[in-house]
């Protein structure tokens, strides 16, 4: 499946963007506030991407950075908030309101996005609060940097294989703290210096060990 797509912007609409590749023009669903993030009509743009198939349809989503499509992905855990109705909440409030709205337990701010009701918005807090998959501290919002980015295919194979991904998660990324902290016995390779095989293989061992106590 493909990451991004990189292109020229041949239209813009509520929700919709047009993205031509070398011929090929994309219809794609896009938060109102991705519109406003990227370049103007007839500019270059990058979308990063996320296709949605179905039985009887194929949906194609898009953002203006990773960010945005890791705050989509969370929203969609929510019982009750599909990829259209996660894009209708992005089109409404900007990402880092939402994410502090989310981290800081702010119901009534959740309650004021149009078209989300009070029951949506509790299941978005018990959901979500303390949950999301964030890179960044943003003003006033204390969280934990995700650092298990670099090691998504670890993340993956470990989640295939029945283990919570978001757990997964904490635990890669707490294993390669750990391990770039860790001096090495005498003539290893410290962890940060080895090839990224080799750093796949270590922390797929131990993230076993560790998510089996």
């Amino acid at each position: 499946m493909f990451n991004s797509l990189s292109g020229t912007i041949t239209g813009k609409f509520p929700q919709k963007l047009f993205l031509d590749t070398n011929g090929i023009e994309w219809d794609i669903i896009v938060p109102d506030t991705t519109l406003d993030d990227l370049p103007r009509l007839g500019e270059k743009a990058r979308v990063f991407t996320w296709m949605q198939h179905t039985d009887s349809a194929m949906n194609l989503f898009g953002f203006a950075s990773t960010k945005d499509r890791d705050l989509f992905f969370d929203l969609n855990k929510v019982e009750g908030v599909g990829p259209k109705s996660a894009i209708k909440i992005m089109s409404n409030i900007q990402r880092d309101q939402l994410i502090s709205s989310l981290e800081s337990g702010d119901l009534a701010a959740l309650e004021k996005i149009p078209g989300l009701g009070k029951k949506t918005a509790q299941k978005m807090l018990l959901a979500l609060k303390g949950k999301l998959t964030l890179e960044e501290d943003l003003p006033g919002v204390k969280v934990v940097v995700n650092r298990s980015g670099e090691f998504s295919d670890v993340v993956s194979a470990l989640a295939n294989m029945g283990y919570d991904k978001r757990m997964v998660e904490e635990c890669i990324s707490k294993l390669v703290e750990d391990l770039n902290r860790e001096l090495p016995p005498a003539g290893e390779v410290a962890f940060k210096d080895k090839t990224r095989d080799a750093k796949e293989e270590i922390l797929f061992r131990k993230a076993i060990v560790a998510l089996a106590q």
